[in-house]
């Protein structure tokens, strides 16, 4: 009996290890080389210094504990072939301008005259320039992040005027918040003498917590294409639209499909909220449980909650079948980096594409 719950234990700690999906063998006795060995095989012809980025992957998934099958590396770059076709620094058209214009709009959101913004940029620089000249000369986000942080650095009241505006938010070959990085960075394996926001400009920086934000959590999805998904979008933002899908159904209520069941810092109860508290006697939860359950949605224990089983028991028998456990959330990217009306659905998509040719590879 103690053999049967331990390989029972087992199986469920490797379902836990960020499988993206059912696809690919799994390799978890598999050495450092012979997982970089692998990664040289299935990296696209057009990656530059293959080494260096089998590397930096490999080490990635080893000090995280994700298991590198075939399914999770290809599934990793698939998402850095979308986000920067493995240019560890890519660059961005007109960057200089949209930083400027992103400056000016969080400037004027927190009453911070315009002038001020002005005369400060129009201060002149170490290599003689001023600050205005070379914002609008950057070609990458990483040039643009490393002159802001010398804004901070050198300018006069540079915190108190530009403090908090900084316009690059992600970064690096997989395009990953910062934020995100800052919050996962206690393990990170390298010494560095920066930051963490100029690590995720580098190689390997950028790969660790790419590789954390699209594998690092437990999913019980079918396909990593939810995945792809929730890595432009947020953790179980798949799952999430999903229950929103199945609340919609049994309440009526027209409901985003947007995987957000409370929006952050919200204390009014917003529509998905508004649409569970219909079915509360019907599911025996009071108001406040039902805040507390939704609070969950950015966790697998979402899926324990007596208001997620409660709400998909109801939509399955008002379908008469199964009704999805994932959708693709429907949201629209919004970036002023974007020029063209994209989803998160198309991202989804496009990833899955690469996922794809990645395991014939």
């Amino acid at each position: 009996m103690n053999g049967r719950r331990l390989a029972a234990g087992l199986l469920a700690l490797a379902l836990l290890q960020g499988c993206a999906g059912r696809h690919g063998e799994e390799t978890p006795e598999a050495s450092p080389a012979t997982v970089r060995a692998q990664l040289l095989r299935l990296l696209p012809a057009q990656a530059k210094d293959r080494e260096g980025w089998a590397t930096d992957i490999q080490t990635a998934f080893e000090a995280q504990g994700i298991t590198p099958s075939k399914s999770n590396l290809c599934a990793v770059l698939a998402v850095t072939e979308q986000e920067s076709t493995f240019n560890a620094d890519p660059q961005v058209p007109n960057l200089g301008r949209i930083a400027r214009s992103e400056i000016d709009r969080r400037a004027a959101r927190l009453h911070i005259p315009t002038l001020l913004v002005d005369a400060a940029l129009k201060t002149p620089s170490g290599n003689g320039q001023s600050y205005q000249q070379r914002l609008l000369a950057v070609r990458s986000e990483k040039q643009l992040s490393a002159l802001y942080d010398e804004f901070i650095a050198r300018l006069p009241m540079g915190n108190t005027l530009l403090g908090g505006l900084n316009p690059v938010h992600t970064g690096g070959p997989m395009q990953v918040s910062v934020e995100f990085a800052q919050q996962h960075a206690k393990d990170y394996p390298y010494t560095y003498d920066g930051t963490i926001r100029q690590e995720v400009f580098s190689r390997r920086g950028g790969m660790y917590f790419g590789i954390a934000h699209l594998l690092g959590y437990p999913a019980h999805y079918e396909r990593p294409l939810y995945r792809f998904a929730d890595f432009n979008a947020g953790w179980y933002a798949s799952r999430n639209a999903a229950f929103q899908a199945a609340l919609s159904r049994v309440t009526g209520a027209s409901l985003a499909l947007d995987g957000d069941l409370i929006a952050p810092g919200a204390i009014m109860p917003g529509s998905t909220e508004q649409a569970a508290r219909k079915l509360g006697v019907k599911l025996g939860l009071r108001n406040p449980q039902i805040r507390s359950q939704l609070a969950l949605g950015d966790r697998l224990a979402f899926e324990d909650s007596t208001l997620y089983h409660g709400v998909f028991a109801l939509a399955d028998a008002a379908a008469g079948k199964a009704v999805p456990r994932a959708v693709l959330p429907g949201i629209e990217l919004k970036s002023p980096k974007i020029t063209r009306k994209l989803t998160t659905a198309w991202f989804a998509g496009r990833v899955d594409e690469r996922y794809q040719r990645c395991l014939k590879r």
